[in-house]
């Protein structure tokens, strides 16, 4: 199977298994208040269905779009605007009908399920794989580290013993959501000279990284080899050869891959002079930089023992509390994300289906398919929980206004507010598609 097939077929089993589990969450509550579910569909089936059998009340199907799914409950203004059947009085089976406070259990019943299953998908990857993590000194050759963390005190190749005061693991992949997300008031490295220093940061650092573009702050060292040239790349044209070694760029010397995209990034010329070992000999090449500041070159590891992995074992009682754990902690980062998402910056970097399914691996992977599947249905929840009116934050909004007023929006009101959260929610999946088709075609 080819790459994309990959891709496509990890994105295309978690989507639908999370759609079929959120509409589960609306449908068995309607079902335990006696509302009649006229639909149960995974995908939408404009015009015509792949496959549909009713039973009982319900046509449960598949549609041919898979852009989601949909419960179409009786008596409710939703995507479906079947105005006839609302203009007809009220059925005792119908949501309309039904208290508001089961209505908005209803209503609430598909962001329960999706926020439960990734805990317990958490849980389970604990207690199946247990977790990577690694300590200071598995880090063999330290981290590169971004400029803007340079101006606190950060050296390249520094070390991270403690954060906020604790003894800190599984750098590889944290470290960067604590300086990202959440608060850090101080860290304690060790330089490569080996001295300690408990640098400070502020509170902003996040917003600092972010604005210059500084992604991953910290990053493992490995030292690399060219692999590659693009043709009619910068480098290609420039001469470098695949079996060149890069040493150097304008004097700077270069012996880790960090050391090079530091390079590319943060010098200010365009054009830059690359020092390469060739034949035992060394050649000066003027390497003009991309606008992305790439010069088109591929490499590879040159020391796979750069880093090494670690793993903890959990208990089923020890993944329950580690599984809680990462749930809220999951959650809360994605949630600290929009502070950068409400940007100009930020809306640029927003994207659709073709972003998510570049998340999965090249390679089927179990571990990473669950983890994926769990963030996703995170995602998935809180989007859900946005006041937008053609979502679920938007009817339980109005339904939580209900219940404090005591006054219940009135059907031709619900009409309207449907579709202008309709148009809503088209405008922003075009938008952030748009930006995928946009990358691919610019870069």
């Amino acid at each position: 199977m080819t790459v994309f097939l990959v891709k496509a077929a990890q994105l295309l089993l978690s989507l639908s298994i999370l759609v079929v589990l959120h509409e589960l969450g609306h449908f068995i509550p309607a079902k335990l208040f006696k509302t009649r579910v006229e639909k149960f569909y995974l995908f939408f089936d404009v015009k015509f269905s792949l496959f549909k059998k009713k039973i009982g009340d319900t046509v449960y199907g598949i549609g041919w779009l898979p852009l989601g799914g949909y419960v179409k409950i009786s008596g409710m203004i939703d995507e479906s605007m079947d105005t006839e059947q609302m203009a007809l009085p009220p059925q005792p089976w119908e949501f309309r009908s039904k208290p508001a406070w089961q209505r908005l259990i209803i209503m609430l019943g598909g962001v329960t399920v999706n926020f439960i299953l990734a805990f317990v998908l958490f849980m389970i990857m604990l207690l199946v794989w247990g977790t990577n993590y690694t300590t200071k000194d598995d880090i063999k050759y330290g981290f590169g580290v971004a400029k803007t963390l340079e101006s606190y005190g950060f050296q390249q190749g520094d070390k991270v013993i403690s954060v906020n005061g604790e003894a800190y693991k599984d750098l590889t992949i944290d470290i960067n959501k604590y300086i990202m997300f959440r608060k850090v008031e101080n860290i304690k490295v060790e330089h490569p000279n080996g001295t300690v220093e408990e640098i400070t940061l502020p509170e902003d650092i996040g917003t600092k990284l972010f604005e210059a573009g500084d992604i991953p702050a910290l990053a493992p060292r490995y030292t690399f080899l060219l692999d590659s040239i693009v043709k009619d790349s910068p480098a290609d044209k420039a001469g470098l050869l695949a079996t060149d070694k890069i040493v150097a760029i304008n004097g700077k010397p270069i012996t880790y891959y960090s050391d090079l995209t530091y390079q590319l990034k943060n010098n200010t010329e365009g054009s830059l002079n690359f020092e390469v070992e060739r034949d035992n000999q060394i050649k000066t090449l003027t390497i003009t930089k991309n606008e992305d500041k790439t010069i088109g070159v591929v490499s590879k590891i040159a020391d796979m023992d750069f880093i090494k992995i670690r793993n903890r074992e959990y208990s089923f009682s020890e993944s329950i509390a580690g599984g809680l754990s990462q749930g809220y902690w999951e959650v809360k980062d994605y949630l600290a994300q929009f502070k950068y998402i409400f940007t100009k910056k930020g809306a640029s970097q927003i994207g659709g289906f073709a972003a998510i399914g570049n998340m999965f691996p090249a390679t089927w992977d179990w571990h990473a398919f669950w983890y994926l599947t769990a963030f996703l249905s995170i995602m998935l929840g809180v989007l859900n929980l946005l006041p937008i009116p053609a979502l679920d934050g938007g009817h339980v909004a109005f339904l939580l206004y209900e219940i404090v007023s005591g006054r219940k929006p009135g059907d031709k009101f619900m009409e309207y507010a449907q579709m202008v959260g309709f148009f809503i929610l088209i405008g922003l999946v075009l938008f952030a598609n748009g930006n995928d088709i946009f990358k691919a075609i610019f870069g």
